[in-house]
């Protein structure tokens, strides 16, 4: 993780929720939100503050990472077809705005690996000014639509969800978020690019 004071890109605080009532209760350990954090912390070139969050039920923390000044919110799990599966709902209740494209190309992706993810529910939106996306919640999937596909050769295949977010929270008023390519190529159009000078 880029915690580095020297570094010339803004601070970004980002939350990382896991929805399990098991995993919450000490049934069994987590694997989303270290796996997200882990992510996370290869993909951004910015210092970043994580606000984790282990929970049976998200649509009160959601508000609260909100409200505490986190631009982007990662959740992980709770969005199959099981009736204790609410995370879309929960997310869908705290938004002003729905972004579907991000729900979309996640199960789009997904497809390339198994027939099921058409039983994904993921949904991602826009409260105030922080992007709040639902991933799926198993290490694996999280890092396979955050990236997206590969060829043989390493080359980008079809584009993961987190090439839009940096440029998405640059459009609600968020931090600049500036992505190593070497794990996933964010785009912005070349007049939303900035630089920054290179840290002593």
């Amino acid at each position: 993780m880029n915690t580095s004071a020297a570094t010339p890109y803004p601070p970004v605080k980002i939350g990382i929720v896991s929805v399990s009532d098991r995993a919450s209760t000490g049934v069994y350990v987590d694997k989303g939100l270290p796996a997200l954090q882990e992510w996370l912390g290869r993909a951004l070139k910015n210092p970043l503050q994580f606000e984790p969050r282990l929970i049976p039920d998200e649509q009160a923390a959601l508000i609260e990472l909100v409200d505490a000044g986190c631009a982007l919110v990662l959740t992980t799990g709770g969005t199959g077809p099981a009736l204790r599966d609410v995370t879309p709902e929960a997310t869908l209740a705290v938004a002003h705005k729905e972004m579907p494209g991000f729900g979309e190309q996640m199960r789009q992706i997904s497809l390339n690996f198994v027939p099921t993810a058409i039983l994904s529910r993921q949904v991602a939106v826009i409260r105030k000014q922080s992007l709040i996306i639902n991933l799926p919640g198993q290490p694996k999937s999280i890092a396979e639509t955050l990236e997206g596909l590969r060829d043989a050769d390493g080359k980008s295949v079809v584009p993961g969800i987190f090439a839009a977010v940096p440029y998405c929270i640059d459009l609600i008023g968020g931090p600049y978020l500036e992505a190593d390519d070497a794990v996933c190529k964010a785009f912005r159009p070349k007049t939303a690019i900035r630089t920054f000078p290179a840290a002593n």
